[in-house]
Parts: structure tokens; C-alpha cells; sequence
């Protein structure tokens, strides 16, 4: 009798995932009923993911955007956001693989059905978007191999219903799946897909992700430990066995005979539609207590919480700070905003050392990341998480004509609309840094209150300026005063026996002047307003 494999199938599962995060209050609960048709306006009204445990006449039980918000990324990854993108290469590092495990043990085909039992309409396809082509299902991840190579692709797909087998699909921006269906269209051949509908957020990353080698191993790497794969019923494929649904078919060996689309995409904009390959299913199979999903892909309105914004901002970041640690000495911080469509406007913050950095590092992003438009460069003391010192820090420490750096000719996002159609286009860096050199000046140092916590150090303010100059709120600190004035008055006293100075950046000195007098140490700053 042959050994039974050692997997919790439970481990890496979507629902497994759902409630994790339900327990981190990141989800939204409908126990209601809710039409197929209501179900998007909810999804997309909610910063949260949502669970529909009544959808549909069928009593569905959905969860949407699972992978909307970077708390459930770092959660898909068993980690907190601060820690994501360590945890992120950490797993590419060192790379694992998938097993085959028997079609009894998976529990994906704990339901099978084919033949005159396939039924694509009873299944959870619903209206995304106003102008849509059709009613879909968002998340499939496909699994192919290449009849040419042998070797495995896995990518992500949507799938548009046509009838109880078959859909539409799209396969039409470049990419492995299509180099191979097209040439399995040229030999008037099918090509094999499975899906599975239901996935764990890390097999989306694998689905988004290309690397060398095959690609059904990224699975695993993922995870960061061995997935188990069961091969299909009705081809050679093998797809992971702990996922909650699989359609299994072909593209057919028709081509590109079919429009598809429109459908609102990542970039808040419609796709438009287009000549697509057919898919034809030839089995389901799914586990008993099947969680359907579905992902919001496009809505010009809450970016920030669809699944494959948050995704690729994640999957983007995680990339820039790898260029970056090469490129420059001391990037701090990346961040890249979901809003505004796709991989386009990424900050980093960064300590500079070398004039010209700012540059470098604006330079090696874009040739490290196609999708990029617009990079923002910030010091490391600004907050690139906060819109607030973002646009303080652009209206500080920008000036248009000399700080921005414009590469035309570039090659940029194919669904972005202002490209005009345009293989290429523009891009901009932003250079929001302070000038090398000045850190510690005064009119470039960050103002904000005086914190007193420190210990009385001295008695008397002479006794703290014969330490050293000092700024007026620390030699109140270093007198323990908790009201300041008498500090004032001290200095004063300083003042009128002529020994008081102050330096070009405010602080007090002790040092010789006329009485009755502040005197003046070393030079002054210019004022541009001072009409000289």
C-alpha cells in the first residue's frame, strides 16, 4: 500500500486565509442574501475585503479582495508590512518545489464533474464593471506547459462566461501564454489550460511573477516550502491540489476567432475589446465546502484596494529596493501608490552621500522597471507614507527648472491611455531633496515644538554656555526650567555686561560684545528679501 503524503492541505488554503484575516478584522461579512448583480457596488464601496455567505440564487459563498490591502499581503506572506519585502526576496532566495501527490488525496476532487455534468452558469460569474463584455470570474490562475519546451507556465487570467462550457478569455497583451497559443493556432493544435479558481494569495504572486525555470515551482517558492500538485484529470497538467476549484479544458486551436472585452482594468480605464481565443472546459472538480473568489481588478475610484494594485505595488517595491541597494548607498524607504494606476508613481526616501544620488537612483529605476512613470525622490527625514510631508517637502525642495528629470522615448505601459496608443512615451523623475551639504543649516532644518524631557545639567545659564552654544529651548532643558522666561531674562543679563554672542544659526555664546549688546559670531546668512 502506498505511503500517503505528508501535507497539510489546509496549510495554504483560501479559506484557511479568509479567516485569518476575518480575525484581523480586515473583512467585511454579509450573511444577507446578495444578488449576483449588487455584488460589485459592495465590493467596491468597502475598504475591506468582503465575504458574501449568501450570494447569488445558488447561496454562494464569495470572498472579494482578499489581496486588497497591504496588512493581507503581509499576512498572505506570515509577516507584517514593515517586514514584508525582506520576507518577499527571502522566499525568491531560496527556491522550493512542488511534489505530485494521488488524485484521492487532493482535496480539489472531492467533487468531479464532466461530461453533461459541466455547468459553467451555476457557478459564480457576476457584473464587475458598467460596460463590460459579460459576467466573470476574476481570479483564475492558468497552468500551462509548453508543447515546444515542456516547460510549465502559470499566469492569471479572467474568464468571461458563453455558455454551461465555455468562455472567454484574454491573451492578448505579450506574454508566454500567448507566444505559445499562438503558435499551437499556427499548427491548427489546441493547447491545454487548467485553472484553478480559489487560490491562496502567494500562488497569485507565483501567477504575476516570471522567472526562469518552471514556473509551477514558483508555487512553491511562494509558500517557502514544497506544494502539493495533483496532474488533471483531462491533461497532463499539474496545478496545486489544495486549491478550491479547477476548470480544466483548452484554448481551442481556432485562434483568435472571438471578441472579448470591454473589462475595467488595473489602470481605472476600460480594456478594449478585442479578438481572443476561446476556452472550452471538459471537467470541474472542487472541494465540498468550495469558497468561491473573486478579485477586483479595476475601479477608477478605490484602486487602492483591489487586489492587483495592492499586489503589483507590493511585488514593484520589493523590486525597487533590490535596484536600489545597488544603485545608491543608503536607500531608507519605497513606497508606490496604488491610485495612480498600475506600477506608475513610486517615492523613495533616501539618505544621500554623494552629490548626484538623487539622480542615480531616478536613472536605475527606470531601467530596472518598465512599468514606472513617475519617480519621487525625499531625504530620510520625510515621511513618504504621508501625503502631507510629501507635498510639504515637494513645495520646499523642488524647483521645476532644475530638479526634474525628463526621459522621453521610453517604453511604458501599453494600457495607459495618455500613451495615445504609443509604444512609447515619456517619463519624469522628481528630485525633492534638500541640497547636499546644508543638513544641519537652520533655513533647511524641519521646524516643530521642543520636547523638554531631559534632566537639569547646570545652575545657571552661563554655567550651560561655558559648555558650549546652545539654542535657546535646550538651555532651558539644561536648567530644568519648566517655564523659560527667567531664561530670557538671564540671557539679557548676559546681554547687558557684553558678554552674550549668537552664531549665524541662533545659538547663544558666550562671548565678548559691547555692553547692552548681542554680538554677532561668525557671519550671517544672506536674506534673499533683504533687497541687497
Amino acid at each position: 500500500m502506498a505511503q500517503k503524503s505528508e501535507f497539510d492541505f489546509e496549510e495554504y488554503r483560501l479559506r484557511g486565509f479568509v479567516k485569518r484575516i476575518v480575525d484581523m478584522d480586515e473583512v467585511e461579512i454579509h450573511d444577507e442574501a446578495v444578488a449576483l448583480t449588487k455584488m460589485s457596488e459592495i465590493i467596491e464601496a468597502s475598504p475591506k475585503a468582503v465575504l458574501f455567505n449568501n450570494a447569488g440564487p445558488e447561496g454562494h459563498e464569495i470572498i472579494a479582495k482578499s489581496m486588497g490591502s497591504r496588512r493581507r499581503i503581509a499576512a498572505a506572506f506570515g509577516t507584517t508590512y514593515d517586514k514584508v519585502l525582506d520576507e518577499y526576496h527571502a522566499r525568491l532566495a531560496n527556491p522550493q518545489e512542488v511534489v505530485e501527490v494521488p488524485g484521492d488525496e487532493a482535496p480539489v476532487r472531492e467533487i468531479v464533474l464532466t461530461g453533461d455534468d459541466i455547468d459553467l452558469t451555476r457557478l459564480p460569474f457576476h457584473p464587475q464593471h458598467e460596460f463590460d463584455g459579460s459576467c466573470y470570474i476574476s481570479c483564475g490562475i492558468d497552468y500551462t506547459i509548453d508543447p515546444q519546451t515542456g516547460r510549465s507556465n502559470v499566469g492569471s487570467r479572467r474568464l468571461s462566461l458563453r455558455n454551461k462550457t465555455q468562455t472567454g478569455t484574454n491573451i492578448t497583451a505579450p506574454s508566454d501564454l500567448k507566444r505559445m497559443y499562438t503558435a499551437c493556432a499556427a499548427r491548427g493544435e489546441a493547447l491545454p489550460v487548467t485553472f484553478t479558481i480559489g487560490a491562496h494569495p502567494l500562488d497569485m504572486f507565483a501567477a504575476t511573477t516570471r522567472l526562469p525555470g518552471d514556473e509551477v515551482n514558483l508555487v512553491a517558492t511562494f509558500r517557502g516550502k514544497p506544494a502539493p500538485v495533483v496532474k488533471s484529470l483531462t491533461n497532463d497538467i499539474k496545478v496545486p491540489a489544495d486549491a478550491e476549484m479547477i476548470f480544466e479544458g483548452y484554448f481551442d486551436e481556432r485562434g483568435y476567432v472571438e471578441p472579448e472585452g470591454p473589462f475595467g482594468e488595473y489602470m481605472g480605464y476600460y480594456g478594449s475589446i478585442h479578438m481572443d481565443p476561446v476556452f472550452t472546459c471538459t471537467a470541474i472538480t472542487m472541494r465540498k465546502d468550495v469558497m468561491h473568489q473573486t478579485l477586483l481588478h479595476g475601479s477608477a475610484f478605490s484602486l487602492d484596494s483591489s487586489d492587483g494594485a495592492v499586489m503589483s505595488a507590493m511585488r514593484t517595491e520589493a523590486a525597487a529596493m533590490k535596484i536600489l541597494r545597488s544603485a545608491i548607498s543608503q536607500p531608507t524607504a519605497v513606497f508606490l501608490r496604488e491610485t495612480s494606476g498600475g506600477a506608475n508613481t513610486l517615492r523613495i526616501s533616501m539618505k544621500q552621500n554623494r552629490i548626484g544620488e538623487a539622480r542615480s537612483a531616478i536613472h536605475a529605476l527606470f531601467g530596472g522597471i518598465l512599468p514606472l512613470k513617475h519617480v519621487y525622490v525625499f531625504d530620510d527625514d520625510v515621511d513618504i507614507y504621508n501625503d502631507l510631508q510629501v507635498e510639504w517637502a515637494m513645495g520646499t525642495r523642488f524647483q521645476a527648472n532644475e530638479d526634474i528629470v525628463l526621459l522621453e522615448g521610453m517604453r511604458g505601459m501599453t494600457m495607459d491611455p495618455s500613451l495615445k496608443g504609443r509604444p512609447t512615451g515619456a517619463k519624469a523623475g522628481f528630485d525633492c531633496t534638500k541640497e547636499m551639504g546644508r543638513d544641519n543649516d537652520i533655513p533647511l532644518t524641519r521646524c516643530a515644538a521642543k520636547i523638554f524631557d531631559g534632566p537639569a545639567r547646570f545652575q545657571t545659564v552661563e554655567q550651560a554656555l561655558e559648555a558650549g552654544p546652545m539654542f535657546y529651548a535646550h538651555i532651558v532643558e539644561a536648567l530644568g526650567s519648566d517655564d523659560g522666561r527667567e531664561i530670557a531674562m538671564a540671557l539679557d543679563g548676559l546681554r547687558q555686561d557684553g558678554k552674550l554672542g549668537r552664531d549665524r544659526d541662533g545659538k547663544y555664546h558666550l562671548s565678548a560684545a559691547d555692553k547692552g549688546t548681542t554680538g554677532i559670531v561668525g557671519a550671517m546668512y544672506h536674506d534673499p528679501n533683504d533687497g541687497a
